[in-house]
Order: structure tokens, then C-alpha cells, then sequence
């Protein structure tokens, strides 16, 4: 069969089925054109899940009447700009868009409207193409000074067969307002608004550039609890810079939906940035379990590849080990710097738990014939409804477990009068003064405005942990030598990667060397990992280094390996524990970094707020 020319309708739609994958592809192609042509607000309208109707409306710069035509043919762009030589530089690419693709895409599977007035003054103009057939440009209407309006109307009616990979109208509705979410994120100094078949879903009015603008825009996309829960993230190396905000450890999430990554304003989805946030939070959280995290790194144009993928998604780093190195540096810096800090909504969560008791209703009520030896505020008696039986719970009549230094019993049932607790001014740190150990597990504790419980195991648990990874950051790994050195069989590709990591290993405990073109020798192991799997501890890291270029594995294991030996040396739970013990347990917390949440990501302790105790039991 002869080689023929494609026709360039054909062309464009085989064009367009690359860069418009579903509704959602085509309304960020399009609001990416109108951020880089500076407008200050967007306005987006969906009917039918996209497939209907897409309006993108926004007040940049616009296009005068002999550049509409020109916008639609494919591979004309005003973002690029040839030099004196007539050389594109496509390495050092500032826009988001560059291509000069998406609106012929669209254009050749849609019927796509485009209407615009310059900034400059003059009338407005309009230009429509319907399957590929171009109309001619023609004076028209314009609601604005200056701007565009992109309308696109039944998407894919060029391509029916495309129609049938379509999802629900809700699913491909909700594709939209995510991908609104991501670049309005991106670009806090623009207002955005959705309307999606008629109701506006989502308003956000421009914030002022900067931190405090770029939370709370977050705070207005992701919840306000994300707000709370949120570090800032600011830090530099070699001209790269990374910026944004993180979740606490405790305020993790059942998936990586709440990761959102981007690369000067554009957002992506990279493999190496997700695995390096993995890797940051490899201390804190257990494998099923996900960071909130909203990341930007800006970095050189000129090392950082963004024409890898058609619909830009992806990019390539001219030096990943630094980009990796920088995100996991800056997280765990933030997460250090939070202490023992744990989020807010543990203490949320422990109120939605409680139930208030009213003495009514068709379960069994407890009915005391009269107060305990300590007595309460305000008894009076009161008998239970006829149907019910009285129970007695255990341990209620019973003197308070309440413990404090210097408290000898008095003859009567009451507390001394000259008994002036020594722990009186530990209220005033962060984890206050212990008061009680309960069911020899959990430790309360008084604070100046409210309560703490602990759960000592889990707590003392991290202490060990930190204390372990200090102590292997201080000096070497110990290395337990094979008593047979183990030959491990690769592609020759990774055996030389793993090779030519051999020290940094080292560094860890693992001692390889090479063993001809596609083994490895390994004769060392780390100590920790007792008798491990060589042959799959090997590949792993094998796949880590091509994949992140990194051991990832080896020190997730031996993580792993410190998680596990140190639940094994932490206080256990049902252990009775005296006052200082208590008390030196919650001073440690407060210096100990991590110390809020467990080696899984749990929290440690709960606090409540005296305010949070008012409002369970009616007072507010």
C-alpha cells in the first residue's frame, strides 16, 4: 500500500484525540489561554457534563480580528517567539500553553464559537468552525471592554465513536469542577466561577498574592479543616524552590486524592513528586494511608521538560535527585518544626463520639440509690422507667483514680484541705499536668484551658522511634555479614544502577558489589532486617532507583524494621505508671519531634478545650 498524505481534517482529529480526551481536557486547554492571556477573572459554564455546552468567558488581553483566524489553525501559537535566526528555544517554555493545538482540536470534533474584543480598542469579532469547517470572521456583540468567550457545543458530534468511551453527565461534571479546583489553586489572584447546568457551584473571589491569600484559597477549595491542619512549606536549593502547604500527619486521608502537585503554575501529575511526598511522610504514616498536601515548585524553565506529554501533564527533571531531595528536605523540616502538634479534627472526632445521657430512653439505665462516697453537684435521686433494669456500673462509687504528687488519703471520703498538689504548675505546658492513668492505658492529663488523653503506648512507641533513628543518623548502620555471599541476577541496566549506588548503600547497611554484566554480590546486610529476603530486598531497590533514583526500599525497611522494634521497647498498655513517670512521659512528648502521631499515623493524644466540654454538656 503507498504512503498518502492525511487530509488535515483527518489530521486534526487524530490531533484532537490527544489533547481532548474527554469535557475536562477541553476546559483546561481553554482556561489555560485565557491565564496566559492575563486575565484577572474566569468565568466557566457546563451543561450536560461538558458535552452540551462549555462557555469559558475572562478578561484578558483578547485577539483582534486578523488573529482570530490564525488561532484556529493548528500549530499557531503567540507564545512562542522565533529569535533572530528563526529558532524556536522550546526548553524555556513560561506559558502554560505553546502547542497552538487545542483550538483547532476542539474545533475539529465540536462546534466551537470564539468571540473577542483587544485590549487595545476596537470593535469585536467572531469566528466559528463546526467539524473542522471554518466560517469567516465576522463583526459581533461583546459583553466586556476587552476579553474572549470560548463556546464549545456538542463536543465530539464530529466523532461519535468517541461518545461511547464518555462517562455519566455527573462524572464528567464533576471531572470539570476538579480540574477548575486544581488551576484556580494555581493562580489565587484570579477569581473563578462554575456553573455547571445552571447552578453555580463554585465562586472564589481573587485573594491577594501571596501565603496568606494562597490559604485561603485553599481553605475555600479543600475545607477549612484543611486550614487548621495545614504547615506552611517554604524552602530553596539551587534556584529551585518549593512552596505551599502540607497536612499533619494525623490529618491524613484513605487515598491521594488531596494531592495536588505543581510545576510553575502548571498543575501535573509525576510520578517522581508523588513518590518523593510518599517517601517524606514514610515516618509518620501507614502504607494505606495519604498526605493532604498542595506543592509548588518553581523552577528554571530551562531544567524542566514540560513537552513530554500531549496533554502536558507530565514533566522531566533535568536533575531529579535534586527536586526529590528538596521535597522530601522541606517536609520533613515543616514536620519537625510541629512538634508534637496533632490536628484538630482528632478532638472533633473524640466529641462526635460522646453521647449525652438524658436517664431516659429503652435501653437498660443506671440507677443509684444515692451518690457516691465523693458525692456530685446537684444530685437529687431519680428511679428509672418501670420497663428498665437497673444495672449497676462497676467502679463508678469507687474513689477517683485521680493521682497527684504529695496527696496522702485524709480519714473522711474528702479530699485534704492542705493537700496542694506539687504538679499545680505543669498546667501551663503544652501537654499539661498529669491527674489520672485509666484501665492502664490511657493518661488524662490538665491543661490551662482544658484536658489531654494520652494513650502511653502508642506515645512512648514515637519516643523509641526517634530516638532509634537518631542514633543511626549519628553513626553507621550495623552490618551483619552472610555466611554465603548471595548472587543476585538483574537486567544489566539495573545492576549497573544499583552498582553505581553501591556507597550510598553502604551508608545503610547493604554492602553490593558488582559480579559480572547483570549480577550483583551482595555480603553485607543490615543488622535490623535479620534474615531478610536478599533477592527481593535487591530488586526493590533495583525498581526504586529507576523510578525515583533512590534506594527507597532498603530505608522504608529498615523504617519498618524501627517502627517494629520500637513498639516492642515502648511502655505497653496496662502498665501502671506513677506521677513522674506520667509527667516525664508528657515532657518528653513536648520535645520530641513527630511526637503528635504514632509510627501509622495515629494520633497520641486528644485534647479538649474547656470550650469543647462546655459545649458537650450544654453550657454554649
Amino acid at each position: 500500500m503507498p504512503i498518502r498524505r492525511l487530509p488535515p481534517e483527518t489530521v486534526n482529529r487524530i490531533a484532537a484525540g490527544e489533547v481532548v480526551e474527554r469535557p475536562s481536557s477541553a476546559v483546561k486547554e481553554l482556561v489555560e489561554n485565557a491565564l496566559d492571556a492575563g486575565a484577572a477573572r474566569i468565568e466557566v459554564q457546563a451543561d450536560g457534563g461538558g458535552l452540551t455546552r462549555i462557555l469559558i468567558a475572562d478578561d484578558g488581553h483578547g485577539m483582534a480580528a486578523d488573529q482570530l483566524a490564525l488561532a484556529v489553525e493548528r500549530h499557531a501559537t503567540s507564545k512562542l517567539e522565533a529569535d533572530d535566526a528563526g529558532d524556536v528555544d522550546l526548553l524555556r517554555i513560561s506559558t502554560l500553553g505553546f502547542r497552538g493545538e487545542a483550538l483547532p482540536s476542539i474545533g475539529s470534533v465540536a462546534r466551537l464559537t470564539i468571540t473577542s474584543r483587544p485590549r487595545e480598542g476596537g470593535d469585536a469579532h467572531q469566528i466559528t468552525v463546526e467539524g473542522g469547517d471554518q466560517r469567516a470572521v465576522a463583526p459581533s456583540g461583546f459583553p466586556g471592554p476587552h476579553g474572549a468567550r470560548v463556546e464549545v457545543r456538542d463536543l465530539f458530534y464530529a466523532t461519535p465513536a468517541r461518545l461511547k468511551f464518555m462517562k455519566s453527565e455527573r462524572s464528567e461534571a464533576m471531572a470539570i469542577s476538579e480540574e477548575i479546583k486544581r488551576q484556580a489553586m494555581a493562580h489565587e489572584g484570579v477569581a473563578f466561577t462554575l456553573d455547571l447546568d445552571g447552578k453555580t457551584t463554585l465562586r472564589l473571589p481573587a485573594e491577594h498574592p501571596g501565603d496568606a491569600g494562597r490559604l485561603k484559597r485553599l481553605a475555600a477549595l479543600l475545607g477549612r479543616d484543611f486550614e487548621a491542619n495545614a504547615l506552611l512549606i517554604d524552602q530553596a536549593r539551587d534556584n529551585v524552590r518549593l512552596t505551599g502547604y502540607a497536612g499533619l500527619p494525623t490529618y491524613s486521608r484513605g487515598n491521594a486524592g488531596h494531592q495536588y502537585l505543581f510545576v510553575n503554575g502548571r498543575p501535573v501529575k509525576d510520578r517522581l513528586l508523588q513518590g518523593a511526598l510518599r517517601g517524606a511522610y514514610a515516618d509518620f504514616l501507614a502504607r494505606d494511608r495519604h498526605p493532604a498536601a498542595v506543592l509548588f515548585l518553581e523552577i528554571d524553565p530551562l531544567y524542566v521538560d514540560v513537552n513530554v506529554h500531549p496533554a502536558k501533564a507530565e514533566v522531566r527533571f533535568r536533575d531529579p535527585a535534586l527536586v526529590r531531595g528538596l521535597i522530601v528536605g522541606a517536609l520533613r523540616h515543616a514536620l519537625a518544626a510541629a512538634g508534637h502538634r496533632a490536628s484538630t479534627t482528632v478532638a472533633a472526632d473524640a466529641l462526635a463520639g460522646f453521647r449525652p445521657h438524658t436517664g431516659v430512653g429503652s435501653g437498660p439505665a443506671y440507677s443509684p440509690s444515692s451518690p457516691s462516697a465523693q458525692g456530685w453537684s446537684g444530685w437529687q435521686g431519680w428511679a428509672a422507667p418501670a420497663t428498665a433494669t437497673a444495672q449497676i456500673i462497676p467502679g463508678l462509687s469507687e474513689r477517683s483514680a485521680r493521682v497527684e504528687p504529695g496527696y496522702q488519703p485524709a480519714d473522711n471520703d474528702g479530699w485534704p484541705a492542705d493537700a496542694a498538689p506539687a504538679a499545680a504548675d505543669l498546667i501551663d505546658y503544652p501537654l499539661g499536668a498529669a491527674r489520672a492513668q485509666l484501665h492502664g492505658t490511657y493518661i488524662v492529663a490538665q491543661t490551662r484551658d482544658g484536658l489531654v488523653v494520652v494513650d502511653q503506648h502508642a506515645a512512648h512507641e514515637r519516643l523509641v522511634y526517634e530516638r532509634m533513628k537518631v542514633q543511626m543518623a549519628r553513626g553507621s548502620v550495623t552490618r551483619q555479614a552472610l555466611l554465603t555471599p548471595e548472587v543476585v541476577e538483574l537486567d544489566p541496566a539495573e545492576a549497573e544502577r544499583v552498582s553505581a549506588r553501591a556507597d550510598e548503600l553502604a551508608e545503610l547497611g547493604l554492602i553490593v558489589e558488582p559480579f559480572g554484566a547483570g549480577a550483583v554480590l551482595v555480603r553485607e546486610t543490615p543488622a535490623l532486617l535479620g534474615d531478610t529476603d536478599v533477592q527481593g530486598l535487591i530488586r526493590d531497590i533495583a525498581d526504586d532507583l529507576a523510578e525515583h533514583g533512590a534506594a527507597l526500599a532498603l530505608s522504608e525497611r529498615l523504617g519498618e524494621v524501627c517502627g517494629t522494634m520500637a513498639c516492642h521497647g515502648s511502655v505497653r498498655a496496662g502498665r501502671v505508671l506513677s506521677a513522674p513517670e506520667m509527667n516525664a512521659l508528657l515532657r518528653e512528648m513536648e520535645a520530641t519531634p513527630h511526637s503528635g502521631q504514632c509510627n501509622h499515623g495515629r494520633p497520641t493524644y486528644v485534647e479538649l478545650k474547656l470550650a469543647d466540654l462546655e459545649k458537650l454538656f450544654g453550657r454554649r
